[in-house]
C-alpha cells in the first residue's frame, strides 16, 4: 500500500546523508593529511595520503587501532579541537540515518492505521488505465477529495504513479480477497472495476459483492455478450466500452454533430455536462420541463422516469434529476 508520497524520497534523504558523511570524511583526511608530520605510525616512515584516509576512517568509525597517533602537542589540540567533533558529526549523521528509517516505518505504521480506522464511504476503483484514471478525474471534478479515493492496480509502476497524484493506492491482483482487504472494500460506498479483461472483471465483481453487499459496482467490459454476466455477479451498472466507441463511431459517421455533442457529454469540465442533483425548493410541483436545465430523466424512490413519462407529473420533495447543463 502505498499513500501520496512526500517531496523528497527515501533514497534521496538517504543520499544527502551520504553525501554529508562523505564532506565530513574528506574534511578529516584534509586535516590529518595538513598535521601529518605531528603524527607517529608503528609501521615507521611518514604518514602518507592513503595513511591519512585510513586514520580518518578508523577515528570517525570510533574503532581506533592505535597504530597511527598524533604525538605533537599541535596536532593532539586539532583532534581535540576539530576531529572530535567531526566524529561526533559522523556518528550522529549514520545515527540519525538508522533513526530517521525507523521512525519512517513507524509513522508509516501508524498512518495506516489511522487512516484504515477514518476511512469510510469511500470509492474503490480497480484498474488504473485510462477508463480507471478518467473515472477518478470526473469523480474529482465533482468535489469528491483525493483521500476519497483508493486505487488498486496490480501494477507495480502505475500503484507508484497512482500515489504520485494523490491518491491511496493498493498493489496486487483485485481479484483476491486479502488486496481488496486492503482497500478497505468492505467499508466503500461505491466500486469502480476498469480492468483490462472482461473475466478479471468478472472475478473482480464476484469478490467484491462477497465483501460488500451493500456498495454500488459499476463495471466496464469490452464486449456486449459479458454484461448479463457482470449482472449476475452483482455489478449494479455495466458500461460496454467497445460498443459505446461503435456507437459514437456510427453517430459521428451519420451526424458529425450529433458526434460532437456526445463528445462534449462525456468529456466533464467543458462545454455541456451530464449530471445528478437534487429537486430544490422552488422546484417542488412543477414540470420538468419548466425548468431552467434541460432534464433527461428524474429518478423517484428506485424508479427512474424519462421527462416525459406519463407517470411523473410534477416534481416531488426526493426527487432526482438528470439534467444536462452548461459547465461553468
Amino acid at each position: 500500500m502505498l499513500f501520496p508520497h512526500p517531496a523528497a524520497g527515501p533514497l534521496r534523504q538517504v543520499a544527502r546523508r551520504l553525501a554529508a558523511a562523505l564532506l565530513v570524511l574528506a574534511l578529516t583526511v584534509a586535516v590529518v593529511y595538513a598535521g601529518r608530520d605531528g603524527y607517529h605510525d608503528n609501521a615507521g616512515g611518514k604518514l602518507s595520503f592513503l595513511d591519512a584516509v585510513y586514520y580518518s576512517t578508523v577515528t570517525l568509525s570510533t574503532t581506533g587501532y592505535g597504530d597511527i597517533v598524533p604525538y605533537s602537542n599541535a596536532e593532539r589540540l586539532v583532534n581535540t579541537l576539530l576531529v572530535t567533533p567531526l566524529r561526533v558529526i559522523f556518528l550522529i549523521i549514520l545515527i540519525g540515518t538508522t533513526l530517521e528509517v525507523l521512525a519512517e516505518r513507524t509513522r508509516e505504521q501508524y498512518r495506516i492505521k489511522r487512516w484504515r480506522s477514518s476511512l469510510h464511504d469511500h470509492v474503490v476503483i480497480v484498474g488504473f488505465g485510462t477508463k480507471g484514471r478518467s473515472a477518478a478525474q470526473t469523480l474529482i471534478g465533482h468535489g469528491m477529495a483525493r483521500e476519497r479515493i483508493v486505487v488498486v492496480d496490480p501494477d507495480p509502476a502505475v500503484v507508484r504513479a497512482a500515489a504520485d497524484e494523490g491518491f491511496v493506492a493498493v498493489d496486487g491482483d483485485a481479484t483476491r480477497n486479502d488486496v481488496l482487504l486492503r482497500a478497505e472494500v468492505g467499508r466503500a460506498r461505491q466500486i469502480v472495476i476498469a480492468a483490462q479483461r472482461d473475466d478479471t472483471a468478472v472475478l473482480v465483481t464476484l469478490t467484491a459483492r462477497q465483501l460488500n453487499s451493500t456498495a454500488g459496482i459499476v463495471a466496464s467490459v469490452r464486449e456486449a455478450e459479458n454484461v448479463p454476466l457482470l449482472r449476475q455477479s452483482g455489478a449494479n451498472a455495466v458500461i460496454t466500452s467497445s460498443g459505446a466507441a461503435g456507437r459514437m463511431l456510427g453517430m459521428s459517421m451519420l451526424s458529425p454533430s450529433a458526434g460532437k455533442v456526445m463528445d462534449d457529454l462525456l468529456t466533464y469540465g467543458s462545454g455541456l455536462d451530464l449530471v445528478e442533483r437534487a429537486v430544490g425548493p422552488s422546484e417542488v410541483g412543477r414540470t420538468p420541463r419548466e425548468l431552467g436545465d434541460l432534464v433527461v430523466a428524474v429518478k423517484r424512490e428506485e424508479r427512474l422516469l424519462d421527462h416525459d413519462d406519463r407517470e411523473l407529473g410534477a416534481l416531488r420533495d426526493g426527487d432526482r434529476l438528470i439534467a444536462i447543463h452548461r459547465a461553468t
